[in-house]
């Protein structure tokens, strides 16, 4: 297929897309605290608000991709952005914890398009090298929008309440439409039977039979899923143990994000040295790092802002570093399901988020649980990219033996 956006466009709406889902979760954050008592509700079922958007975004995907294969990338798109805007409209005009509830899930399901069809249209245009520097500049712009939506949801609800945050996400929704509508170019060619059940199931029987896929998307679930997971306990960790005001937890979080970005930038100035390997083994070196320095911090330091955020920016850097090169490789040889690889790789991502978000609302204590939960996810990232250097020699051998048969 002869290239039909530029590497330029490619990476501007793909880095516009893949920042859907994580400004829909993170921008309204700093009203957790605050919503349990708009609401009249517990701590509990707010952090449920979270946990439901992970399971639509990440349940969700698994249709997203097949359909995005089925019927389109562009139209895919359009449809799911337009649920996630009726999500965002559901939760500002919520009269209760329950129609927060369903306005949450709703915008999960319309958020999961993003990443699917920011990868997918990247797979479908390049490969190799080339796939995995537009990766990078996509972490790159998606490090900015993540990093300002809790400082722009900390400065709504001090200023005109919690609804103003939601009305954020709107604009976000039609912003994202007009973009979609006006820039992006078709890069599939739609074939409708992939969103019949048979080829459907088959797509995905594929992958997970695929080792080096399975893998290479674990490595990327504990580590990011890490990100998504830490989410829904930071805010009371850092607003209530530690004591910042909503507004300040916003500002708070650029450490995280910008650690994030920092890392894309190194890795953007270092890529061509390290090469695809060494990039990763230094994001995991990072994040090993991270994981320590979080679970010793949760068990001998009395919490402060640096005691919480220092080991963040730790295992955000390094996840940075990790991203490109695995979500390439994972997606390297399924350019016939591009959609679906994508959808699924990003199912497993979001799921190891929805996990460890389950796992600490089990535990009841935000601070115990990021002790121990983050660290054992971003550990679970370690041993997976062992097993999946595993399954790349055995690939390679049984290449070798097929070819000298």
């Amino acid at each position: 297929m002869s290239l039909r956006m530029s590497e330029r466009r490619t990476s501007m709406l793909g880095a516009l897309l893949a920042t859907l889902g994580p400004i829909s979760m993170s921008i309204y954050t700093p009203a957790m605290p605050e919503l349990v008592q708009a609401f009249a509700t517990t701590e509990s079922m707010i952090k449920l608000t979270l946990s439901v958007y992970f399971g639509g975004f990440s349940v969700a995907q698994l249709v997203a991709g097949p359909m995005s294969d089925a019927f389109g990338r562009k139209n895919a798109t359009l449809a799911f952005v337009g649920i996630n805007l009726l999500g965002s409209l559901i939760c500002a005009f919520a009269p209760s914890v329950e129609g927060l509830l369903a306005g949450r899930l709703i915008q999960g399901i319309g958020a999961s398009v993003g990443i699917t069809v920011a990868r997918a249209i990247v797979r479908d245009q390049f490969t190799g090298a080339e796939a995995s520097r537009i990766m990078n500049l996509i972490g790159i712009m998606l490090a900015i929008g993540p990093a300002m939506a809790p400082t722009l949801g900390g400065l709504a609800l001090a200023a005109f309440g919690w609804q103003a945050i939601f009305f954020l996400l709107v604009g976000f929704g039609l912003l994202t439409i007009v973009s979609v509508t006006a820039f992006m170019r078709e890069t599939a060619m739609p074939d409708r039977r992939r969103a019949r059940p048979g080829p459907l199931l088959a797509a995905y029987g594929e992958l997970i039979r695929d080792p080096r896929f399975v893998a290479a998307a674990i490595v990327l679930g504990g580590s990011v899923g890490a990100l998504y997971a830490q989410s829904t306990m930071l805010s009371f960790i850092l607003i209530d143990k530690v004591g910042l005001s909503p507004t300040a937890f916003g500002l708070g979080m650029l450490m995280q994000s910008g650690s994030y970005f920092s890392g894309s930038v190194c890795l953007r100035l270092t890529a061509a040295k390290l090469g695809g390997e060494g990039s990763v083994r230094a994001g995991l070196a990072f994040c090993t790092i991270g994981a320590l320095l979080i679970a010793l911090s949760v068990h001998f330091i009395t919490p402060s802002y640096l005691s919480v955020m220092l080991p963040v920016a730790f295992s955000s850097f390094g996840i940075a570093f990790l991203t490109p090169h695995m979500t390439t490789a994972a997606l390297q040889s399924f350019p016939h399901i591009a959609g679906s690889a994508s959808a699924m790789m990003g199912f497993i991502q979001m799921a190891g988020g929805f996990l460890g978000g389950l796992a600490a609302a089990l535990l009841g204590t935000p601070f115990i649980a990021f002790g121990l939960i983050i660290p054992a996810m971003l550990l679970t990232s370690v041993a997976s990219y062992l097993w999946f250097l595993q399954a790349t020699r055995r690939s390679v051998l049984a290449t070798d033996r097929a070819v000298g048969e």
